[in-house]
């Protein structure tokens, strides 16, 4: 991919990543035949690793030495291991195996970090469970089971995300909207670059989400639905919030119609959400 990309899917400016480069060595580009500088997959997991463990508090230099001599044929997903894994774990949450299930999201936890474990196994997997449910290869049943399991496992491992982080932040879904296994990866996330998570879950009632806002004064209030009109039902809420405080919506409309509340945009690609909310945080730049 070219340098744009990168910075696209980590968060990281082009300017700091040409840093880490010449700095650190970090980066190991090819040249294409045009003459440009592409990176690899292996490239990427390594500034993901780096600005992670900058959040836990290392310097810039420890931490791409730390990166850039951690075995990345397995944190790329593409060696037996983590293949073998991910392939465990959707057979185990097929035949509702929760023991079998649990036993490999602990191995994939020891083995890679956690937000490489959500960006590359985790995700992917519940992008692919959706998409078979659609498609009737799976049952309502197991859809439940696997959304579930998988959700208490990555709450068990959100239990300190209220606690210390840089800024803070109230992260809920729209009253209306149920499902909110993908606010709880996207708080994982942030929490992992150093916010200070307050998660209110699915279906909150607005007048909580507000008395809320008002105890904390957050630095950021993320909103989420998956269902359109639920947005429209409360877009004027919205606006008012967003008058007062920096707000995200995540929802399946137009961003303009978000924007015109007053609100930030943001997509889907959850890994990608939490790098830029953090380059975002309080008009900083990309961790240096």
């Amino acid at each position: 991919m070219r340098i744009g990309e990168l910075s696209r899917r980590t968060g990281v400016t082009p300017e700091l990543l040409r840093a880490w480069e010449q700095r650190y060595g970090l980066l190991r580009p090819i040249r294409s035949a045009g003459g440009f500088r592409l990176y690899s997959s292996a490239d990427e997991a390594r500034v993901r690793r780096t600005t992670e463990l900058i959040a836990d508090g290392l310097s810039a230099a420890e931490a791409a030495r730390v990166a850039a001599t951690t075995d990345l044929a397995v944190e790329r997903g593409e060696t037996p291991l983590v293949a073998e894994l991910a392939g465990r774990l959707q057979r185990s949450l097929d035949e509702f195996d929760a023991a079998g299930a649990q036993a490999t999201l602990d191995r994939l936890f020891a083995a890679v970090s956690v937000e490489f474990a959500l960006t590359e196994v985790v995700i992917p997997y519940l992008h692919d469970l959706g998409e078979r449910w659609a498609a009737g290869a799976v049952t309502v049943a197991q859809e439940h089971f696997a959304s579930n399991l998988v959700r208490a496992r990555l709450l068990a491992l959100a239990q300190d995300w209220g606690a210390g982080g840089a800024s803070t932040l109230v992260a809920a879904c729209l009253p209306g909207e149920g499902h909110d296994l993908g606010l709880v990866m996207l708080g994982l996330l942030l929490a992992r670059r150093g916010w200070q998570v307050t998660f209110l879950g699915a279906d909150t009632p607005l007048d909580s989400i507000e008395d809320t806002v008002r105890a904390l004064q957050p630095s950021l209030v993320i909103l989420v639905t998956y269902d359109s009109a639920v947005f429209h039902a409360h877009a004027d809420a919205i606006a008012r919030l967003a008058a007062t405080t920096r707000v995200a919506v995540s929802a399946p409309v137009e961003a303009e119609a978000i924007i015109d509340r007053g609100a930030e945009a943001i997509g889907e690609d959850i890994p990608a959400v939490a790098a830029a909310l953090t380059i975002r945080r309080s008009g900083s730049s990309a961790p240096h």
